[in-house]
């Protein structure tokens, strides 16, 4: 492996730093990721068991305690339910708009490494061909060992180009695909949250004097929640 990549001449340092740049990409995409996903179904289920049951300051302990985008959404939300379902309605499209940016956070260092690879590889294989030119001009005579090692640079940066890129344009993909589900399960998931504040009556701005919600318990409230729904 050693031998092949001093072949390769001068362009395969870049094509090392391409590979470098898109595997610590993908390995820290892979663990954000995986972390990000949750089971959205259960999570609201436990969020409305709490709301019905505990009330808003409960709900948002449950929400604090679960990781991932959909549950920071909703805490962003439930926190401006004094406010107003308006204000709810913003909270979650701004906490959406700052998760979103997250999860797509290395895409495009990702989606350089797939295009530039290929050709940075393409380039040393034109640096090849003009040694194997040259050696043939300075000669004056085609012989293969004359224009082997050219020939050689050319393929070895070629393949190595399309090595990296391959893989990478696939993990690219892959994550996207991962982004978009998410995206579609906050979406969906927010809608469900908001209807569910309007089911509860929390359409109103609340008033300055309003009794506060039940918070004696709510440490074994959001317990109970969480152990019903297996979060």
């Amino acid at each position: 492996m050693v031998e092949l990549f001093q072949k390769g001449g001068v362009f395969m340092w870049p094509l090392l730093v391409s590979l470098v740049i898109g595997v610590a990409v993908i390995l820290e995409r892979l663990w954000t990721l995986s972390r990000a996903s949750i089971n959205t179904e259960k999570f609201f289920m436990a969020v409305q068991y709490t709301l019905k049951n505990g009330g808003v300051e409960e709900a948002l302990q449950v929400c604090a305690n679960t990781r991932g985008p959909v549950a920071s959404i909703f805490h962003a939300g439930l926190s401006k339910v004094g406010r107003g379902i308006e204000r709810v309605e913003k909270a979650i499209e701004d906490a959406g708009t700052v998760e979103v940016a997250f999860l797509e956070k290395g895409m495009v260092w990702l989606s350089t490494v797939a295009s530039i690879a290929p050709l940075l590889g393409f380039l040393g294989t034109v640096s090849g061909m003009i040694k194997a030119f040259e050696g043939i001009a300075r000669r004056g005579d085609v012989e293969p060992s004359i224009v082997a090692a050219g020939i050689s640079e050319a393929l070895i940066t070629t393949a190595a180009g399309l090595s990296i890129a391959i893989p990478m344009q696939a993990f690219h993909n892959f994550f996207v695909s991962r982004i978009d589900k998410l995206v579609i399960d906050m979406e969906e998931s927010s809608s469900a949250l908001v209807d569910s504040l309007l089911d509860l009556g929390y359409e109103e701005e609340t008033k300055p004097n309003v009794t506060e919600v039940r918070r004696h318990g709510s440490g074994a409230m959001v317990d109970n929640s969480r152990k019903a729904y297996g979060l």
